[in-house]
């Protein structure tokens, strides 16, 4: 079996989730109260939206997918991060963060970090 072959879209768990983190690094701590949205790419080439939350106080969202199944399939985090700054009386560069990643394997977890600023951001792939 290759390891690097992209499975059926067939694929599919409940076990697994999409998560992720937000830490603030011009104040250093984890950036609660942010909006996030995970969207699902459709084969007519268009997003839908799946699921919203807010990170907690540990800048965490334990799962997107809100109980829905994981598939091998493109998705999108979208970070809003305008009203965040906002609320800290910044001006945010980046109003918004699109993360575009690809699920290969619905049994392995996916965890979105997000490093931000307001004047950039580093994202990868997290365990």
């Amino acid at each position: 079996m290759n390891p690097h072959a992209i499975p059926a879209q067939s694929e599919k768990t409940t076990m697994s989730k999409i998560s992720a983190h937000v830490l603030d690094t011009t104040l250093g701590r984890p950036a609660a109260e942010l909006e996030v949205r995970l969207d699902v790419l459709e084969p007519t080439g268009a997003f839908r939206t799946l699921g919203t939350a807010r990170t907690d106080a540990d800048g965490r969202v334990t799962d997107l997918l809100a109980g829905q199944e994981l598939e091998a399939r493109m998705y999108r985090v979208v970070f809003e991060l305008e009203p965040y700054f906002a609320g800290l009386q910044m001006t945010a560069f980046y109003p918004r963060v699109e993360i575009s990643f690809r699920v290969v394997s619905a049994l392995e977890p996916h965890h979105i970090p997000l490093l931000l600023s307001p004047y950039g951001y580093t994202t990868y792939r997290g365990s």
